[in-house]
C-alpha cells in the first residue's frame, strides 16, 4: 500500500479556507490542522484571565485578545490562535490582512493533557516547547505564560535580554502570578476560579 501523500498548502490558501470554515485550523508552514475545541475548565481559566487583564488594563494602552483573534508568524510561516494575547500600543495587521495581528508581547496559552507537548517548552526540543520557539521569533514578544488545566500550577518565561529568559513558577491558591510585560496581577485562586479538576 502507497503511504498517503500530505497536501501542502500556500497561506493564501489557508486563509481562503480558514475565512470560510466553521472550525478553526492552525497552519505550520504549508500543513493545515484542526484545532480541538476548548473543555469547560479551559474556557474558565480562559475567562478568569482575560477579566484580570481586561481591568487591570483598563483605559491603558493595551489591547487583549482571546482564542478567536488569528496571530501570524512570518518566520516560521505559522498562523495560530493562542488562547490569550496582550498587544501594547497600535496593532500591527499582517500587509493586506485586517484580521491577523504580528505583535503581541504576551502569551498565554492553557494546557491540557492534549496540547501540553506542543505547547509547553519544559521537554525535549522536537516534542515540547515547538510554540515557545515560533513564538520566539517575534520581535515584540516579551512573556510567555503557561496555565495548566489539570491542576493549579503555571510556568511563565520574561524576556530579559535577547536570547536570555527567566523561568519562574507558582503553585497553591496563595500564589500571585505578577506579569513583567503588564501591570497585571492575580492570585491562582482568581484564575482557577469555578475550575473543577475532579472533571478532568
Amino acid at each position: 500500500m502507497q503511504a498517503e501523500q500530505k497536501k501542502y498548502y500556500t497561506p493564501e490558501e489557508y486563509l481562503e479556507l480558514e475565512v470560510n470554515a466553521e472550525e478553526k485550523h492552525e497552519y505550520i508552514d504549508g500543513e493545515i490542522i484542526l484545532m480541538s475545541g476548548g473543555m469547560p475548565n479551559h474556557n474558565r481559566i480562559t475567562g478568569n484571565f482575560y477579566a484580570a487583564l481586561n481591568f487591570a488594563l483598563k483605559r491603558q494602552p493595551y489591547d487583549i485578545f482571546v482564542s478567536d483573534q488569528r496571530l501570524w508568524i512570518p518566520q516560521r510561516r505559522i498562523y495560530t490562535y493562542p488562547d490569550v494575547m496582550v498587544v501594547q500600543g497600535a496593532l500591527q495587521l499582517q500587509e493586506g490582512r485586517k484580521d491577523t495581528i504580528t505583535n503581541p508581547v504576551m502569551i498565554a496559552e492553557i494546557l491540557s493533557k492534549s496540547t501540553q507537548a506542543y505547547d509547553s517548552p519544559s521537554e525535549t526540543l522536537c516534542e515540547q516547547g515547538e510554540k515557545f520557539k515560533f513564538y520566539r521569533t517575534i520581535p515584540t514578544f516579551q512573556e510567555y505564560v503557561l496555565i495548566e488545566q489539570c491542576s493549579m500550577h503555571v510556568e511563565r518565561y520574561y524576556k530579559t535580554e535577547p536570547h536570555q529568559w527567566i523561568f519562574s513558577e507558582y503553585d497553591g491558591a496563595e500564589s500571585i502570578l505578577a506579569l513583567n510585560t503588564v501591570p497585571c496581577e492575580i492570585s491562582l485562586a482568581d484564575l482557577y476560579d469555578k475550575v473543577d479538576f475532579e472533571a478532568e
